[in-house]
């Protein structure tokens, strides 16, 4: 199979819903690069006395709504295309649920598996050191995201007060409560995901209370988006992690799944279900899936044997542009990663406003909050999509691009 670039890919996609726009080449192009990447290298002491260099990533791709917003990895496999395409992606899932942030990603080129704590948090501050010109409360503002936690965070936001010499808790979000962390942020992107979720259900007529769900992904969003949805009324009755699967018409426990997963490392082997292959997961008869894993997983080669009603994408890129078409053209609703895992960076926002103001909320405001800014956003984008005969994907970046082309408009960038 050719491989897939991310980058290219997300450049397709602000082609398609440029074109079906009617935006002008000038705004296409501009959203096409962005607006800058820094690449840096940074020398860490490792626990051993050696001296370490590593390279790390930010970049911004645009800033033209408000400073840029997106994680920071560590992993093995982070390059400037990859860091470029997820910017890009931000920028347009900020846009369709109408935040005021750009689009930003970094990443360190590393395997965290291999460091121990000490050197984490070495690495953790020296990139931020490497970064702080370019970023800020006003600029920039970091998130966890691939091998990153909150500890991470707030490492990261220490280090970013020591150079101001002032206190900067909106610098990152994604911080431990204690540190100035929002309530609600943990469960964010799965919550977010599940009210995508019920509004699709309601427009194909599909009671959530009957209907059977396959997650690939057992980890923050997709555990809990199965306890959400398995308190709602659904049978989740296969679920699967980078180990093994687990599979039960009869309905898996996700709470019992969630605990199997903690004591054995995986979800296979837990009582009262089977292991099946991790590809077949996905054509399943059920009524939804969730990928909630890795990128490209749906793709030209088994799309045409997906039987679901609705796909909630939680995890980033899941969906291959080929793939897309050949759902749309089957009937599938795909709620596109840029709305359905937005929850996010929602509670993201609402964690940096509450750094700015010093004043918090309480979980049940942030739900209602986010709540209402999901299911605003979903219906933007599903009457988009019924205006322009598009499928939602394209959908949701006409929402985004249509709201950003307004403001490149009005400060005469083009």
């Amino acid at each position: 199979m050719q491989e897939l670039n991310a980058f290219t890919i997300a450049q397709q996609q602000v082609n398609t819903a440029g074109d079906k726009l009617g935006v002008s080449t000038e705004i296409i192009e501009l959203l096409k690069e962005p607006k800058r990447v820094l690449e840096v290298n940074f020398p860490v002491k490792m626990d051993n006395g050696s001296v370490r260099l590593f390279k790390g990533y930010r970049a911004q791709h645009s800033d033209v709504v408000g400073p840029a917003k997106g994680g920071i990895r560590f992993h093995p496999d982070v390059c400037v295309d990859e860091v470029k395409a997820l910017s890009m992606w931000m920028t347009f899932k900020c846009g369709v649920v109408g935040l005021p942030y750009g689009g930003g990603k970094g990443g360190v080129v590393c395997n965290p598996k291999e460091l121990s704590q000490n050197e984490m948090e070495k690495l953790s501050r020296a990139y931020i050191n490497a970064v702080a010109q370019i970023i800020g409360p006003n600029k920039d503002i970091p998130a966890p995201d691939v091998y990153t936690n909150p500890q991470v965070m707030a490492w990261m936001m220490d280090e970013f007060s020591k150079i101001k010499q002032t206190n900067h808790p909106g610098i990152v979000t994604g911080k431990p409560i204690s540190c100035g962390g929002s309530q609600g942020r943990n469960e964010a992107t799965a919550r977010g995901c599940v009210f995508t979720i019920r509004e699709a259900a309601q427009r194909i007529g599909l009671e959530l209370q009957d209907a059977t769900v396959a997650i690939q992904g057992y980890g923050n969003a997709g555990s809990i988006a199965a306890k959400l949805l398995h308190e709602m009324g659904s049978k989740i009755v296969a679920i699967c992690d980078s180990r093994g699967t687990a599979h039960s018409m009869d309905g898996i426990d996700p709470y019992a799944a969630a605990d199997h997963k903690a004591k054995t490392g995986t979800v296979e082997g837990m009582a009262g279900t089977t292991a099946i292959k991790q590809e077949d997961l996905f054509t399943l008869d059920v009524d939804i899936l969730i990928p909630a894993a890795l990128e490209n997983q749906i793709t030209e080669e088994n799309a045409g044997d997906i039987k679901v009603k609705i796909i909630a994408e939680a995890a980033n890129g899941p969906t291959t542009p080929d793939a897309d078409k050949i759902l749309f053209k089957n009937g599938v609703l795909v709620i596109p990663d840029i709305l359905a895992n937005a929850g996010g960076v929602t509670v993201s926002y609402f964690e940096w406003v509450q750094n700015l103001m010093n004043y918090y909320w309480s979980e049940a405001e942030v739900n209602t909050k986010l709540e209402k800014v999901m299911v605003d956003a979903f219906n933007e984008t599903f009457k988009m999509s019924k205006e322009h005969a598009s499928d939602m994907r394209t959908a949701a970046y006409m929402v985004s691009i249509d709201r950003i082309a307004e403001s490149i408009k009005f400060r005469g960038w083009v």
